[in-house]
């Protein structure tokens, strides 16, 4: 791996700093304040082409690559967790999803739409009673001449009541689990489709979540992805690639957590000098630097081995676990250094701690990243399904195995069978 940076990829994080700086920082407190989704900073977006950056150039994209797509991420999360959520569900979830498992005829009608942002993608996988265990969809798909009924319900869908698409994942037949689900790419104009907006977070204030209900919605057959029964596998290297914007998206967070506490630090005095001068400030700063550095690393890591094409499901995992950690701890401690003006909105690190803790529960909570992590070194990746009976479970420990097996078989075999 080149630890150096290409001109290229050095000009693209300065232009999405110096744009992150001027259009979306001075607004990005007021926005989460008045929990409103910024249709002019999203505009200004489309018209930058940010949208497209992995996306190959003749699918209208800027032809990137993901060193690239990680520092842009980064960059525009360091000022506003809310707007990055847009570039990365449109990006990561939506676009390269296509890109990888659509027709030739659907990733020319769609991509280059959604790289300048004419249409707006979700990603609807999440149900009431499939978030972790996301192979238990109740979203049906039945078959009627050349169309399918989908009829069903998902939530907590960022981008649902603005995407003009959704990529909808609904089950042929219960009876088959994982391997019956299959992925819709859905007009949300269509009837029997509703979104409802979902308001009250916790944090990503400025950013549009939604339920989306689906009341017997008519969807032709050639508006599937993939093959019938391929859609956990979709959904699966969908994740892969959302865990890297958010484990980018994360540094992110922590950058900032240093720009603002290092600021400060040297402007707040307590007893005759700048607060920077103690060194209990100094350490909870050094350790936000070196977790900084050490995150940065690992997403990069990862987008090294998506730039080879290889599989890196490990290795996005543990990016997406550690920089989420990493984020909320750092973003705790800066909230310490500003004392009582950490607790107000006036400075950034309260939106800070609120929007880091996500990152902890979207594209995979931290329990299923370290469920991946685990059953990689146990060497129970491939073939987990045949330890039932084996030995082995038994020398591990009814306490490990147990979870293992019941919520991280289905996702497990999915990425083995997807390449991932």
């Amino acid at each position: 791996m080149d630890f150096d940076f290409t001109p290229e990829q050095i000009a693209m994080r300065k232009h999405m700093r110096e744009f992150a700086e001027r259009e979306i920082a001075p607004k990005a407190q007021m926005n989460d304040r008045n929990c409103k989704f910024d249709w002019d900073i999203a505009k200004k977006i489309f018209a930058e082409g940010f949208l497209g950056c992995p996306v190959p150039e003749k699918y209208g994209g800027l032809g990137l690559d993901y060193v690239a797509y990680g520092l842009m991420t980064e960059e525009v999360n360091r000022v506003c967790s809310s707007t990055r959520t847009l570039f990365s569900v449109q990006t990561s979830l939506v676009a390269l999803t296509i890109l990888k498992w659509g027709t030739e005829e659907q990733k020319k009608f769609y991509l280059p739409k959604m790289c300048s942002g004419e249409f707006i993608g979700c990603y609807g996988l999440t149900e009431p009673e499939a978030g972790s265990d996301a192979a238990n969809q109740q979203t049906r798909a039945v078959k009627d001449g050349n169309d399918y009924i989908l009829s069903g319900s998902k939530t907590w869908i960022s981008c649902g009541t603005i995407a003009h698409y959704a990529l909808i994942f609904a089950t042929v037949d219960p009876k088959l689990g994982h391997k019956g689900i299959t992925c819709f790419i859905v007009d949300t104009k269509s009837k029997g489709f509703t979104a409802q907006a979902i308001h009250g977070k916790l944090g990503l204030r400025a950013s549009d979540t939604a339920s989306l209900f689906l009341d017997e919605v008519r969807v032709p057959a050639e508006n599937m992805l993939g093959q019938v029964g391929e859609g956990f596998k979709i959904a699966m290297s969908a994740l892969d690639n959302g865990r890297f914007s958010v484990a980018a998206g994360a540094v992110g967070v922590v950058q900032g957590c240093i720009d603002a506490s290092t600021k400060y630090a040297m402007e707040r005095r307590t007893f005759g000098k700048p607060i920077g001068e103690h060194q209990q400030v100094q350490a909870m700063i050094a350790d936000m630097v070196a977790d900084c550095e050490a995150g940065r690393l690992l997403y990069l890591r990862a987008a090294h081995l998506k730039n080879k094409g290889v599989r890196n499901s490990r290795e996005t995992s543990i990016a997406k676990l550690f920089c989420g950690e990493a984020a909320n701890k750092h973003a705790h401690n800066a909230v310490q250094i500003f004392g009582g003006y950490g607790f107000s909105d006036e400075y950034p690190v309260e939106r800070f701690f609120r929007d880091a803790k996500v990152l902890n529960i979207y594209e995979g909570t931290r329990e299923i990243q370290r469920l991946i992590i685990g059953q990689d070194a146990l060497g129970m990746a491939h073939g987990l399904q045949g330890l039932r009976q084996d030995h082995r479970v038994k020398a591990a420990g009814a306490e490990l195995c147990q979870p293992l097996l019941q919520v991280g078989l289905h996702h497990v075999h999915a990425l083995a069978d997807a390449g991932h």
